[in-house]
């Protein structure tokens, strides 16, 4: 079993709590968006990650999404569904994906799609997969948080959102010590920056606008510093 499969089976089992409408419509930590919009956009980013392996395969351009809006238009439409249909909607979209992933040949793993703005390897899809499924778990506010993210996840996590925010203009300087790794991460100038302590998943949930970083110290004693907007 692959650590998309373990991150999948803890998904569906929460999703599987979910057993009447008022569960389904409740509000995820996403602003404006329902725990069926996290669904929703679960299942469909499946399916798009989906498209991307079997482009990878067979050479045939397979986009992510159909066009453009199609993306938000399907996330609405399948929104309202209940709890059974969202169920059964993420788990067979995952096994499509699972299908995918097992039909590769080893070759068509470092295939690189000519996505428009970020072309990438197709081995990369996976982590994509991985990080959909882990990160909005937390998103449905239904008991899964930052903290039961693996420490690989977790480490992996961090160290991409810091390196993202390394290019970014918007982003405060901030020395990041996290509590279960052996080196420090540095976002922007590090002379004067205040240090942030404490665990990688809460450093990355922070980060990712997941937490409101109870967790962390700061080395100034004041406010935690304001991230940017992740992705």
């Amino acid at each position: 079993m692959t650590e998309v499969d373990r991150a999948t089976d803890r998904l569906l089992g929460t999703v599987a709590t979910m057993a009447d409408e008022r569960a389904v419509n409740a509000p995820s930590l996403l602003p404006g968006w329902s725990r069926g919009h996290v669904l929703a956009h679960i299942a469909r980013n499946a399916d798009g990650l989906t498209n991307l392996l079997t482009w990878a395969r067979t050479g045939v351009m397979t986009p992510q999404y159909a066009g453009p809006g199609r993306r938000e238009a399907d996330i609405a439409a399948g929104a309202p569904r209940g709890p059974e249909v969202q169920l059964t909607d993420v788990r067979t979209s995952a096994a499509r994906f699972a299908e995918a992933a097992a039909q590769m040949p080893a070759e068509a793993w470092s295939v690189v799609l000519d996505i428009p703005g970020a072309p990438q390897r197709a081995a990369r899809v996976v982590w994509r997969r991985l990080r959909e499924v882990e990160v909005h778990h937390v998103d449905l506010d239904a008991g899964y948080t930052s903290a039961d993210w693996t420490d690989a996840f977790s480490h992996r996590l961090l160290h991409e959102v810091v390196t993202g925010f390394a290019d970014r203009g918007d982003a405060p300087a901030i020395r990041l010590r996290p509590l279960d790794l052996g080196h420090e991460l540095i976002i922007g100038e590090p002379d004067g920056a205040p240090s942030v302590s404490g665990p990688a998943h809460a450093l990355a949930a922070w980060l990712t606008g997941r937490s409101a970083g109870m967790e962390l110290t700061v080395s100034t004693g004041g406010p935690l510093p304001t991230p940017p907007v992740w992705m």
